[in-house]
């Protein structure tokens, strides 16, 4: 299947969701070929440079979609760094080159219980999951906020047992996660998990999940959204030597 080329998509609004967390919504004419039902998909913002003819390229998960509107959540890390910053100043009529979208990935919701682990980065992606949930489904979600301002109203069945961890620096500690999701007690059934966090922190949950607990590619979705200290590039680096160690 080609790629599909980007395209120009419009700010049409921007809100601060949270302290750390804000909201763009992107519409205009090239949202008029966009596919449906993609929210809890990816798309690559490319953010232009001033001293470079390369853009900056980011990915991020669609949080919200609507006819001919997408909104897109951004983490705000504090580091100054091309996609906050371009997030916090942009201003409604500004244009920015989207690729995308690619698939959005969703746990069984036919599983006896679900796990849903991430940090706020994978937040949206962790909303839409949620949201397609059935309302007798059990289980745990687990996410890690930079502050207790940074927590969101959730819309869980009862069966659903939601935990916020505070975080006050993000990828410094990579077992905070880790190891709450370890303490949780194992249920009854055939689970299906979904993981998306800080590298380091994946790859200690995915040594529990698939070693400790034996869990297959079919139960599993592990990922990791970005690496603590990295650029997009080398934690995509990072991210396909670890592929490759896996093998």
């Amino acid at each position: 299947m080609a790629r599909r080329e980007p395209r120009e998509l419009t700010v049409i609004g921007s809100k601060r969701i949270t302290t750390n967390m804000h909201r763009v919504t992107l519409g205009g004419k090239g949202m008029r070929d966009f596919p449906e039902d993609h929210e809890g998909g990816y798309v690559k913002l490319n953010f232009p440079q001033p001293d470079s003819e390369r853009p900056v390229t980011r990915t991020y998960s669609i949080c919200i979609q609507r006819e001919n509107e997408i909104d897109i959540d951004f983490v705000l890390h504090g580091d100054g760094g091309p996609a906050s910053r371009w997030a916090v100043d942009c201003r409604d009529g500004e244009t920015i080159m989207v690729g995308g979208p690619g698939p959005k990935t969703l746990v069984d919701d036919q599983a006896d219980w679900v796990l849903l682990a991430g940090d706020m980065t994978a937040l949206p992606a962790i909303s839409v999951n949620i949201e397609q949930l059935p309302a007798e489904a059990i289980g745990y979600v687990v996410i890690e906020v930079i502050d207790e301002v940074d927590i969101q109203p959730l819309s869980t069945s009862v069966g659903i047992e939601v935990k916020w961890l505070i975080n006050p620096k993000p990828g410094e500690d990579a077992n905070l996660l880790s190891d709450y999701v370890r303490s949780l007690p194992w249920l009854e059934g055939q689970p299906s998990v979904w993981v998306a966090c800080e590298f380091n922190c994946m790859r200690n949950l995915r040594d529990y999940l698939r070693t400790e607990r034996q869990l297959s590619r079919d139960n599993l979705y592990i990922s990791s959204y970005w690496k603590h200290g990295s650029t997009e590039d080398s934690h995509r680096n990072a991210k396909r030597e670890d592929a490759k160690a896996l093998v």
